[in-house]
């Protein structure tokens, strides 16, 4: 009786508990490393608080290169609580996001996009260039 339910206890851990700790291994290595990293320039449109579980910071920023052209949008992810309240701050005024990209995340609750924002620096006038004034 007690051969069977150790072997019973065996088939358990193989079938549960190794799947569940390659899950947890896969996913730790896809947050840790990074793909790329880079910085992006614009105005912060949208930045809100999602999700139903895992609450995450989702934002968009609006990344304008000349008068007249169509803007493209950039999609981010914010985890630190510090920057969050920096992006607030900026709203309206035009800010460089540093960002890391991370591919392969399992799932979103860990943000909805693989840009995740590691520093906010808002652009004074004499930072950029405007082609005329």
């Amino acid at each position: 009786m007690l051969s069977k339910f150790a072997k019973l206890f065996k088939i358990l851990i193989l079938t549960i508990i190794i799947p569940i700790a390659l899950f947890a291994l896969y996913t730790w290595a896809a947050l840790s490393w990074v793909y790329s990293t880079g910085e992006r320039a614009g105005y912060v449109q949208k930045f809100s608080e999602k999700g139903y579980v895992c609450k995450t910071y989702e934002g968009e920023l609006v990344l304008v290169s000349m008068p007249g052209t169509q803007a493209e949008k950039f999609f981010f992810t914010v985890k630190d609580k510090t920057l969050v309240e920096k992006i607030n701050n900026s709203l309206g005024k035009r800010v460089r996001l540093t960002y890391e990209e991370h591919k392969g995340i399992p799932s979103t609750c860990f943000g909805e996009t693989p840009y995740y924002v590691q520093n906010v620096q808002v652009l004074e006038k004499d930072d950029f260039n405007l082609p005329y004034q």
